[in-house]
C-alpha cells in the first residue's frame, strides 16, 4: 500500500514492522538469557524477585500492574499496526546514520519526558496524584517498573510512540535494526532503573550508579533525577540529585 505526498512516496510496510516486532522479542530474550548467565546479575535478579513476591502479595499491587500492562499492550498494538509500518524500511542505510537515529530518538524522547516528568507529574495538578501511585515504591525493585497508574503508562509510552512517529518527517524512515535496538534499549532502561542493583565494581558500576539515582528520585516527591534514559538533562538543568 502506497500514498504519494508531493514528491514523497509513503508505503505501508507491514512485513518490515512484523520483522521488527520479532527482532525486538528475540533480542530481549537473548539479551536476558546471556545477562542472567553472569553470576552477579543472576544474584541481583534473585534479590529482586524475592522482593517482588512480597510486594505482589499486597492487594494493591496486582490490579495496578495488570491495568498498566493492558494499557501498554493497547498502545503497542496501535503502534505496530498503524504507525510503525509507515516509518520503517529495510532499504540500506549507513551504520553512522542508524546510530545517529538511535541517539536522536532516545534523546528527543528523554528531553520531552524530562519536561513532562518534572513539570507535570511533579507539578500541583491531577497528574501529580496519578504519579504518586508509582512513588508509593520508596525502594523500587523490578515489579515497580510496572506499578504505574495506567494514565501514566499511556502518557509515557505514548510520548515514545509520538517521538518515533514524528521524527521521520525530518530524518526519513528508520531502518528495522534501528527500531529493534532503540525499542529494546528504551524498554530495558525503564525496567532496569527500578531494579535493586548493588554491584559497585566493573563492569556494573555505571548500572549501579544509574539505578541508584532513580532510587533517590523515589525517596519522595521532591527529589530530582527526572530523566529516564540519561541523566544529561538533569545535569544541564540543575536537577541532578
Amino acid at each position: 500500500m502506497e500514498f504519494e505526498l508531493g514528491t514523497i512516496v509513503v508505503s505501508y510496510r507491514w512485513q518490515e514492522a512484523l520483522l521488527a516486532l520479532v527482532g525486538i522479542i528475540a533480542l530481549t530474550k537473548i539479551g536476558k538469557f546471556i545477562a542472567f548467565r553472569v553470576p552477579a546479575i543472576a544474584e541481583a535478579r534473585r534479590i529482586n524477585l524475592e522482593a517482588d513476591k512480597e510486594k505482589l502479595a499486597k492487594p494493591k499491587y496486582l490490579p495496578v500492574v495488570r491495568a498498566s500492562q493492558k494499557v501498554g499492550l493497547a498502545v503497542n498494538v496501535v503502534f505496530f499496526l498503524l504507525i510503525l509500518p509507515w516509518i520503517i524500511t529495510l532499504d540500506s542505510q549507513p551504520v553512522w546514520m542508524m546510530l545517529l537515529h538511535f541517539v536522536v530518538i532516545l534523546m528527543v524522547y528523554d528531553f520531552f519526558y524530562y519536561l513532562c516528568h518534572r513539570f507535570w507529574f511533579h507539578g500541583n495538578g491531577r497528574m501529580r496524584q496519578i504519579h504518586a501511585v508509582h512513588h508509593q515504591a520508596r525502594s523500587p525493585t523490578h515489579i515497580d517498573g510496572f506499578y504505574v497508574h495506567p494514565v501514566e503508562t499511556f502518557v509515557g509510552l505514548g510520548l515514545f510512540v509520538v517521538t518515533l512517529a514524528l521524527l521521520p518527517l525530518l530524518l526519513g524512515p528508520f531502518h528495522v535494526a534501528t527500531i529493534i535496538i532503540t525499542y529494546v534499549v528504551y524498554t530495558q532502561l525503564n525496567t532496569i532503573n527500578h531494579t535493586l542493583v548493588k554491584l559497585p565494581y566493573f563492569p556494573f558500576r555505571t548500572v549501579t550508579w544509574v539505578t541508584g539515582k532513580h532510587h533517590v528520585h523515589h525517596e519522595n516527591m521532591h527529589k530530582g533525577n527526572y530523566a529516564t534514559i540519561t541523566l544529561l538533562y538533569d545535569y544541564l538543568f540543575g536537577t541532578l540529585d
